[in-house]
């Protein structure tokens, strides 16, 4: 029987690039099925179809899993390829990944340091970027200032950003007066940012040093290197959990979340 699988998984597992870049490139009609473009990200591919991104054939490249760990620093784009020749995290893998079609799961911005997981595992990186799986993510944050003890609260208990109300799984005060440790699963864009400029501080360095439970540790700025057996393990533990149903919006009152940079009226 053949198997029929999705546009949009079809090119992330053909390590063209990431299922959101995939669907990008869908929507900008850049794909085309049989010569003519395919707006559907749905549509399932068939093995007599020819795929192309551009004038590129594209097609499914059966490989061994490979997945890995990137110390990223800053000034590199967290992305497969970039039209506009700035440098990516994939210039940075070593001799023996260049010939593997791996791609990153999920973004750190540009000026974000820290822990990139890179895999050619499609299963595994849409889990692992699904929100239903409540994959934790932990950053170092070094701001200008000390954070204050309302504003700390605030991050705690909850705040409004513009698209909606978030709030960390965990934070606690670093080693010094001006550092901070956020933990949070939440995918949003530039999130831990975001919190930070709605209470009107300043990141001198945001560093992730934990997604899904693993760390940079050791593993020097710029440097990789494949997960043990026993970091692998612990993913497919993980992600072998039931999955939890997606929670609604805070059903909390106002009084109960803050407007950022507003403290809790008492």
């Amino acid at each position: 029987m053949e198997t029929k699988t999705r546009l949009n998984v079809y090119l992330a597992k053909s390590g063209l690039c990431s299922r959101r870049a995939a669907d990008e490139a869908i929507q900008k009609g850049d794909v085309t099925i049989n010569h003519a473009v395919m707006l559907n990200p749905g549509y399932k591919v068939q093995g007599k179809d020819t795929v192309r991104y551009k004038k590129q054939v594209i097609k499914l490249v059966v490989e061994d899993p490979v997945t890995i760990v990137l110390n990223k620093p800053t000034a590199v784009i967290t992305t497969s390829f970039d039209d506009q020749g700035r440098r990516t995290v994939m210039d940075l893998l070593g001799k023996e990944y260049k010939n593997v079609r791996l791609y990153p799961i999920g973004r750190l911005d540009v000026n974000t340091t820290g822990v990139l997981l890179l895999t050619n595992d499609g299963e595994l990186a849409l889990k692992l970027a699904h929100p239903r799986f409540n994959v934790k993510k932990v950053y170092q944050v070094t701001l200008t200032r000390p954070i204050s003890d309302v504003d700390f609260a605030t991050i705690k208990k909850g705040l409004y950003l513009q698209d909606g109300a978030i709030k960390a799984d965990n934070i606690e005060l670093g080693f010094h007066a001006d550092t901070v440790k956020v933990t949070l699963h939440s995918g949003k864009n530039r999130i831990v940012r975001r919190i930070f400029e709605a209470l009107n501080y300043i990141i001198k360095r945001l560093d992730r040093i934990n997604f899904a439970g693993i760390t940079k540790r050791t593993l020097p700025l710029g440097q990789c290197r494949a997960l043990t057996k026993t970091e692998l393990a612990s993913l497919k533990k993980l992600l072998a959990k039931e999955e939890k149903p997606l929670k609604a919006k805070p059903k909390l009152l106002k009084s109960k979340l803050f407007k950022a940079g507003t403290p809790e009226k008492k």
